[in-house]
């Protein structure tokens, strides 16, 4: 009987010595999966980013050309421009306000809203249009520019 007893709790050992070791291999399975998904999860994340970033000087890009293309008068502490010269402007100050600028939005408030100098607003005029702020002409642009890229 003693035996008997011996050899049950022999085997017994033995199955929770391999159930042990099944547990580890789950556990070490499960890291490695937990891995891969977070090496996984953070090159989406590094592709969303650079998208991101494509498409916000993309939009900038666009934005600086509808300035520049545009038949308008562009008015910078009460002295009229033409539109390169408005774009150029324009292009100057995104250059200097660039690490700030994470959307199309902090482009338009810090770039084409207001003279550094005066405080004083950004005008445009379009042909045969009425005057009106620079940064509320873009904000339109921008509109229009994401419904067009929305379709």
């Amino acid at each position: 009987m003693m035996i008997e007893s011996a050899i049950v709790s022999v085997r017994s050992l033995k199955g929770n010595m391999q159930s042990m070791s099944a547990k580890r291999f789950d556990n070490v399975n499960n890291v490695k999966v937990f891995l891969r998904l977070a090496i996984f999860s953070l090159a989406i994340a590094c592709i969303n980013a650079a998208t991101a970033g494509e498409s916000l000087d993309r939009t900038i890009n666009y934005l600086l050309s509808y300035i520049a293309t545009s038949h308008a008068t562009f008015i910078r502490n009460g002295t009229t421009h033409t539109p390169a010269e408005g774009a150029e402007h324009v292009r100057a100050k995104y250059e200097h306000f660039k690490n700030e600028i994470k959307t199309p939005e902090d482009f338009i408030r810090l770039a084409a809203t207001k003279s550094l100098l005066s405080g004083l607003p950004y005008l445009v005029k379009p042909d045969g249009g009425k005057e009106r702020r620079l940064d509320e002409w873009l904000a339109e642009a921008l509109k229009a520019h994401r419904a067009a890229e929305s379709r």
